[in-house]
């Protein structure tokens, strides 16, 4: 009786399947585990790890289990499930939990189909949903990777013990300055002496379909290709990752950068790790430390002071954003932090948020699917525009940005730069922190009062800003909220008065 659509799906997922129909019967029929051992003469154990999906009866136990359930053989074999289990068969068959990286979280994946199968209706339902909104946003494998990064990153407070200790070894084995002094040439030694590399720093050829390459690694030669539009800071966060996938040993890794795209999520785990390496050896944590601290025990915020912390490192402004979400959380217990990467081409209204990272909680501002329009009173999108429009290589700015809807305050400093690989395009990079009792202990100049306050949303669909005279649109969500609440107190009017 076994079907060719049988042989050709995962034996461990038919296990499961035939497990969750006996454990759905079993509840049904408010029989215990020792209830239905007792009726069918099959040991409890044995039920409990045919119900975990850890054991497939043979065929003399599947006619007793039918006989005893009183439901037909045909319906404990066959894969298809009820509306009850029907997503959880969805899940298990199109392999999905493959995808997700659930033993960084800790988690097995018999354990989650346990608690899946603990509250079929209600866990199942949310499972639709959640598959739904995938299929409407037309999420990728791409998207659902990284958005497992986000979150492992965010369970740590992105910070990563055994990678800050990894990049100092290394430093130490090759006699490499960790006072942010690191070179291109200095790496660029190491990767031809002791790894083999060969590196060709015009090797990639001048394509519009190549435009946003950074390099390519070719694992059969060990040759680094890199675009001759790299500059200092770029090619030596370019020759610390491939040092860091060395130093490393990792083999499962994207071979170009930017990346094109991530053929399993080892990819994506593993190419995090080379740059968090990158960045831990081109900005040491403890001399970055030393410096934050005299930073920000000013009264008064000093730009050119900000800069000058900046400018200690061959690094890029990102890279620099980027390495303080590492070590502000950790250092300094700012755990209410956010990071935000915007692109934008000139002459376009849209402006993308590409990147994203959320210490502690979901801060206010957060990417949306929904094609609304973020706050144009955002300091990350006013320095990006006046970047734009000014066609400026490098801006920077700092407010107080105060939301309007939470009473919620965040300082916000934010930089931006010409795309230099694309032409028309540009970018910024900020970082936010909660204002907080707690926050102005630690950074002196939060109170400031040279630094701008803004009132500010996070989309005009959702924003109750009155006059706004950057506003894209109207406030649509938050009209159809208002006309819900005025529905609703008239509808208990009504009510009233006929009761």
């Amino acid at each position: 009786m076994v079907t060719f659509e049988i042989m050709a799906i995962a034996e461990e997922y038919i296990r499961l399947i035939f497990g969750l129909k006996i454990k759905q019967i079993r509840t049904e029929k408010e029989l215990s585990l020792f209830g239905l051992s007792k009726l069918s003469g099959l040991s409890k154990s044995y039920l409990n790890e045919i119900e975990k999906g850890k054991k497939y009866p043979k065929t003399d136990k599947i006619i007793k289990l039918a006989e005893t359930l009183e439901v037909p053989y045909d319906q404990l074999v066959s894969l298809k499930l009820d509306k009850n289990l029907a997503p959880i068969g969805e899940i298990l068959q199109s392999g999905i939990l493959d995808e997700i990286p659930l033993e960084l979280f800790g988690i097995q994946q018999s354990d989650l189909i346990d608690i899946i199968a603990n509250a079929p209706s209600k866990v199942n339902a949310f499972i639709s949903t959640i598959i739904e909104i995938a299929q409407h946003y037309n999420m990728s494998r791409e998207g659902f990777y990284l958005a497992s990064l986000r979150s492992y990153q965010e369970a740590h407070n992105n910070y990563f013990k055994d990678l800050e200790n990894a990049a100092i070894k290394c430093a130490n084995s090759y006699q490499l300055d960790l006072t942010g002094k690191i070179s291109s040439g200095d790496l660029e030694e190491i990767l031809k002496e002791e790894y083999g590399y060969t590196i060709n720093l015009s090797g990639i050829p001048k394509e519009e379909e190549l435009d946003n390459l950074r390099s390519v690694f070719v694992p059969s030669t060990k040759t680094l290709l890199l675009s001759d539009r790299v500059d200092e800071a770029q090619k030596t966060f370019i020759y610390a990752k491939e040092l860091g996938y060395q130093y490393l040993e990792i083999t499962e890794r994207p071979y170009t950068f930017s990346w094109i795209r991530y053929d399993n999520f080892e990819e994506v785990l593993h190419n995090f790790y080379a740059s968090y390496f990158a960045g831990a050896l081109i900005i040491p944590r403890n001399h970055l430390k030393d410096h934050l601290k005299e930073h920000f025990v000013m009264k008064r915020f000093s730009e050119k002071a900000f800069h000058k912390i900046m400018k200690l490192y061959n690094a890029s402004p990102e890279s620099f954003y980027q390495r303080l979400t590492n070590v502000l959380p950790k250092d300094f217990g700012m755990q209410n932090v956010f990071f935000l990467r915007f692109t934008h081409k000139l002459g376009i209204e849209k402006f993308n948020l590409v990147k994203e990272l959320h210490i502690t909680h979901q801060q206010q501002p957060h990417a949306n699917e929904v094609n609304e329009h973020y706050c144009r009173r955002w300091m990350a999108i006013k320095t990006l525009q006046r970047t734009a429009n000014e066609d400026l290589d490098y801006a920077f700015n700092i407010q107080i940005s105060d939301y309007a809807d939470t009473d919620q305050q965040y300082l916000v400093f934010t930089s931006a730069t010409k795309d230099p690989f694309r032409k028309d395009y540009y970018r910024s990079i900020g970082i936010g922190f909660l204002i907080s009792s707690a926050l102005e202990k630690k950074i002196s100049f939060v109170n400031d009062t040279k630094i701008p306050k803004v009132k500010v949303g996070v989309t005009c669909e959702s924003c109750s800003l009155k006059d706004c005279e950057v506003r894209m649109a109207p406030p649509k969500r938050l009209l159809a909220k208002e006309k819900y609440k005025r529905t609703a107190a008239l509808v208990e009017d009504i009510v009233k008065q006929y009761s």
